[in-house]
């Protein structure tokens, strides 16, 4: 009588291939992801600021031009420091958005600015990053927003 032997495991090569499959993946996975959330946390931390934002609209929108449109006038409110924001002061109907470190590499400590443009009926923003390094999460924050 002859018995066959069946295969109890696997062979070195399959093993490997196997590590060489997930050190690929994760290569390419874990920069997109850290990207990802970089983006996130911008998107978060530009959301804290709206309602400066809206306050700032609305100011240029019932006084007609810009000018006084600051922090602590025209019902312009002041911004309260979170975790990722050191300050945010708003200046004659213009946004600076002061930056703590830890949201991403690219942009910690960096000030972001917010530029109000447009007649009384529509206000467009254009955002503007000092002290970002280029990449995707700055390209998140740079976009024109209306």
């Amino acid at each position: 009588m002859s018995m066959k032997r069946v295969q109890q495991g696997f062979t070195l090569i399959e093993l490997m291939i196997v590590v060489a499959i997930i050190g690929i993946l994760a290569a390419v996975a874990i920069p997109q992801y850290r990207d990802y959330t970089g983006k996130a946390r911008v998107g978060s931390t530009l959301a804290q600021v709206d309602g400066v934002k809206k306050a700032v609209a609305l100011c240029i929108q019932t006084i007609g031009t810009k000018t006084g449109c600051s922090t602590n006038s025209n019902d312009v409110p002041a911004f309260t420091a979170t975790k990722e924001i050191k300050s945010v002061t708003a200046a004659d109907g213009d946004i600076e958005i002061v930056l703590n470190k830890g949201i991403h590499g690219d942009i910690d400590d960096a000030t972001i600015k917010m530029e109000s443009a447009g007649d009384g009926a529509r206000i467009s923003w254009k955002n503007s990053c000092t002290g970002c390094t280029a990449g995707p999460v700055t390209d998140s924050i740079t976009k024109n927003n209306p």
